[in-house]
C-alpha cells in the first residue's frame, strides 16, 4: 500500500477544521437571511430620483402656509385678488391690507391669470344658468363668455353645470354684498393661478 494512505490523520486537526467550516456556513447563512430581510423591508422610494425644488417655489418643507394668506405675487394697492387653484377671493385695501377673504364657487369658464378692471355691474339679473342673482361684478371675458362675481338671491352656491358655459363665480350673499361695495367700475382685479 501507499505510504500516504497508511498514515494516520490527526483527529484533533480534523475536528477543528470541521468546526470552523460549520461556523463559516452558519455565519454565511445568518448574513444571507439578514440581507434578505433588509431588502424585503426597503421602501419603494429608495433609489428613485427625488423631485427637485424650484428656485421660485414659495413652499418651505415642513412649514405649513396659511390658506387665507394673500398670494405673494398678487400686485399692490387696492384690488380684488382671485386665486383659481384655491377658489378664494381677497378684497385688498390701501397699503396691502386685506379687508376680507372668502371662498367662492368657480364658474365653468375661468378667467386667464392676469390683471383686469371691473367693466360693468348689475344689481339683480338672471344668471346664464337661469338662477336669479344679485351684486354682479364683471371684469373679464374668456371664450366669448363674460366672467364676474355674483351671489344667488336664494343664497345657494351649487357647483356649476359643466354642460353649460358659464362665467358666474358664485359668492355667499354676505360676500357678494361686500364685493359690491368694494369693486366699483375701474377697480383692479388680479387673477392668480
Amino acid at each position: 500500500m501507499c505510504d500516504w494512505y497508511t498514515r494516520r490523520v490527526d483527529p484533533v486537526s480534523r475536528s477543528s477544521s470541521g468546526f470552523v467550516a460549520g461556523l463559516t456556513a452558519a455565519a454565511l447563512t445568518a448574513v444571507g437571511f439578514l440581507a434578505y430581510q433588509a431588502s424585503a423591508n426597503v421602501p419603494d422610494s429608495i433609489g428613485k430620483d427625488r423631485p427637485k425644488a424650484s428656485a421660485s417655489s414659495s413652499h418651505t418643507p415642513g412649514k405649513k402656509t396659511d390658506p387665507k394668506a394673500l398670494p405673494a405675487e398678487s400686485g399692490k394697492g387696492s384690488r380684488v385678488v382671485y386665486a383659481l387653484e384655491s377658489d378664494r377671493v381677497w378684497l385688498v385695501g390701501p397699503r396691502n391690507k386685506v379687508q376680507r377673504t372668502f371662498k367662492v364657487t368657480p364658474s365653468t369658464i375661468d378667467p386667464l391669470p392676469g390683471e383686469y378692471s371691473v367693466t360693468s355691474r348689475s344689481g339683480t339679473i338672471t344668471g346664464s344658468d337661469g338662477v336669479p342673482i344679485e351684486h354682479v361684478v364683471r371684469f373679464a371675458d374668456n371664450d366669448g363668455v363674460a366672467i364676474g362675481f355674483s351671489a344667488a338671491v336664494d343664497g345657494s352656491t351649487p357647483a356649476p353645470d359643466t354642460d353649460k358655459k358659464t362665467g358666474g363665480i358664485r359668492e355667499s350673499r354676505a360676500d357678494g354684498s361686500a364685493m359690491w361695495k368694494f369693486a366699483t367700475i375701474g377697480q383692479q382685479v388680479v387673477v392668480v393661478p
